[in-house]
């Protein structure tokens, strides 16, 4: 299933692999060959990026759900005892983002920034980014969608306001990114760097 996201993406592409492939052997102009060759290629890697699996999501009233696929790379805990998952998505992971929890979205916000590569532990500050906040019967979960060094569209599906429940889609991220998750003090973590999760799948953690 290629998502609703890519589609419009992958119609632009396919359109000029045609007209290049078109000059190449139609016309025989012979430089277009190469680039068709490429075209190909790279169409055929944008419906493995936009590829976009149904999920099986696990139910529980405090569960914690991965937002991302990808590989864990920071398990941390702030000074408020707040804790945060870090998880690097890579240009073959699904990019789809999902809510981590049930509850009702209080806060969606878009920030301006920098494209630092998305493993950098800079980027969750600096590079553009969306936050999103859902108050769950645990507490605020905090959801940040960050844009990489290729990463330059984030979507996001939420409004304030509204109703969620656990392994619905969030939004997209095009191309390499992160995303970062942040939990109340109490929630038991799951995970550990270097671990690999999956979207509205995975059970990172536990609410208190």
């Amino acid at each position: 299933m290629v998502a609703p996201e890519g589609k419009s993406f992958i119609s632009t592409v396919a359109v000029v692999t045609f007209i290049s492939a078109s000059l190449a052997w139609g016309i025989g102009i012979v430089i277009f060959r190469l680039i068709s060759l490429v075209l190909i290629v790279f169409l055929g890697f944008c419906f493995i990026f936009f590829r976009d699996p149904s999920r099986i999501i696990p139910v529980g009233d405090k569960i914690v759900l991965a937002p991302a696929d990808g590989k864990v790379v920071d398990v941390s805990q702030s000074e408020n005892g707040e804790k945060k998952v870090s998880i690097f998505l890579s240009v073959f992971d699904v990019h789809r983002n999902r809510t981590p929890v049930d509850g009702i979205v209080t806060r969606v916000n878009y920030s301006k920034g920098q494209f630092l590569a998305a493993f950098n532990p800079d980027a969750s500050e600096i590079n553009e980014h969306t936050d999103v906040e859902i108050q769950s019967p645990g507490g605020i979960v905090r959801v940040r969608q960050i844009a990489g060094i290729l990463a330059r569209r984030i979507i996001c599906h939420l409004k304030e306001g509204q109703q969620v429940s656990g392994g619905e889609s969030l939004g997209f991220i095009r191309f390499g990114s992160r995303t970062d998750l942040v939990v109340p003090p109490g929630t038991s973590i799951n995970v550990k760097v270097g671990d690999r999760v999956k979207s509205g799948s995975s059970i990172i953690g536990e609410l208190s």
